[in-house]
This record gives structure tokens, C-alpha cells and sequence, in this order.
């Protein structure tokens, strides 16, 4: 998850001060609790072997993950691990190919969705992408691997084990920041200072229960003015209003 008007929030912990801005980065869960179901279609986005981005395992061979965890990176440098909640076990595979959407954009954001390729299937059970997303007052879950704290200091790494957090989906209006009302998702926690946060980005937004999971959203960025990564709402891509570019873009 990003968060605007400061560094990426939701990016690697050797990107938190986001030193270059056209590499942004993923995000970290704060105020969430290990992993309590199974989530076999759970990536890992690795960028030099060290975790970077969460991602959704769409096809044995396809994940989808944000846009903005894709710029100015060559497939050669990402790999993943699926299915485990130690982010460093899973099915291990190599990315051979990065596709962004045609209209994705950082700065304004927009259409922030990419799809990543493997060099191999992988032996772990993809998610399916739900028809809708579903009102305000659905109920989800956000699921990542990133910093749990808002001051890096305190918590220099990201966990090892997965995080996941409950939350809903919440009216349109209390997202202010560039939100595109339409394909995107505004989200809130009824946790009180709970939201994800650096290292998180991409990872999955479900909807559901344990064994029937569906994807509705990817995680991309902080959803009002206030700094902190945990007040407020997050906005996340809704990816049941990109699933036709999704499937189109997979087929292959």
C-alpha cells in the first residue's frame, strides 16, 4: 500500500523511505494477528530474494499483484513463494513476464493491477476472482507480510509469518485521496488503529469464508490525508471491475 504525500507505505523495509520514487514498494499489516485459516493462494513477491509485495495466485501459473509493484522492474528480478504462511517456504517459481494495466498510472493513481507470470505452475490452489465485490457493509479480510508498526525502527523486519486483518467495505465517500469510485475498493477495520501498511501492497483483499475464499481486491494505498498507515481507510483496486482485462491478459 502506498501512502500519499510521504513515502510508500505499503512497499519492502529497504524501501520505506522510498529512496527512489518511481520504485515504489509494498506494505506491512498494523494492528492485525498471525494467519488463522489456510491460504494456499498466498504469494510472496520476492525482489532480489527478499520479500517485497503480496500477490494472489489467480492460475497455477498466473498471480496478480498492484501496478505500482511492478515499476521499473524486469521479471528477472522477481520470484515467488506461494502458499505458506512463512513467506520464506512455498512453492518457489520465477517470473518470466510483468504485465501492467494499458491505463495504469502512479502519479495520478489509477487502474493500479499488474499480472505476473511464472516459468512453472506451481502446486497451490488459485483463488477465484468473485463476480462483485459486493455494498458497503461486506465483510472482508486483508492478508500480508508487512511492517507491523508505523516508525521502522520499532519494527525493523517484516514478519515472518503472515498477518490478517478483518475488515469491511465502507461508502465511497471516506475515501478522499484520488479515489476512483467504480474500480476501486474504500476499506476500513472495525479494529480500532488497524490498517495495512508498508509491505503490503498487492497482497489480497477476500471476501468469504476458510475453504471458499473469493478475491475482490488487491491492496494499493492509504485512503485519506492523515500520515499514518493505521488511522483512517485504505484503498484498495477492486479487481472484479478489472477482471475481464485480468482473464483476457491470462488466457495465454
Amino acid at each position: 500500500m502506498i501512502k500519499l504525500g510521504k513515502a510508500a507505505l505499503f512497499g519492502t523495509a529497504g524501501a520505506i523511505a522510498l529512496s527512489a520514487v518511481l520504485t515504489p514498494a509494498a506494505s506491512a499489516i498494523i494492528g492485525g494477528h498471525d494467519a488463522t485459516a489456510d491460504y494456499p493462494f498466498m504469494v510472496s513477491v520476492q525482489k532480489d530474494g527478499e520479500h517485497y509485495c503480496g500477490a494472489s495466485l489467480i492460475k497455477p501459473d498466473w498471480v496478480v499483484t498492484a501496478g505500482h509493484c511492478t515499476v521499473n522492474l524486469d521479471p528477472e528480478q522477481l520470484s515467488v513463494r506461494v502458499g505458506d504462511h512463512d513467506r520464506t517456504k512455498g512453492a518457489e517459481a520465477k517470473v518470466t513476464e510483468v504485465i501492467a494495466h494499458p491505463d495504469f498510472s502512479y502519479e495520478p493513481f489509477r487502474d493500479d493491477v499488474a499480472v505476473l507470470k511464472l516459468d512453472h505452475p506451481v502446486d497451490a490452489q488459485p483463488i477465484k476472482i468473485a463476480e462483485e465485490a459486493g455494498p458497503a457493509g461486506t465483510d472482508t479480510r486483508i492478508l500480508g507480510w508487512g511492517m507491523t508498526c508505523e516508525d521502522g525502527s520499532e519494527c525493523p523486519e517484516p514478519p515472518i509469518r503472515l498477518q490478517e486483518l478483518d475488515t469491511d467495505l465502507v461508502p465511497d465517500d471516506r475515501c478522499t485521496e484520488n479515489y476512483n469510485a467504480g474500480n476501486e475498493l474504500c476499506t476500513d477495520s472495525p479494529t480500532e488503529n488497524a490498517q495495512a501498511c508498508m509491505l503490503d501492497s498487492g497482497g489480497p483483499q477476500i471476501k468469504g469464508r476458510a475453504g471458499q475464499w473469493e478475491l475482490i481486491g488487491a491492496t494499493s494505498r492509504d485512503g485519506d490525508a492523515d500520515p499514518t498507515c493505521a488511522t483512517g481507510p485504505g484503498i484498495y483496486t477492486d479487481l472484479t471491475a478489472h477482471r475481464a482485462w485480468i482473464e483476457r491478459t491470462t488466457a495465454s
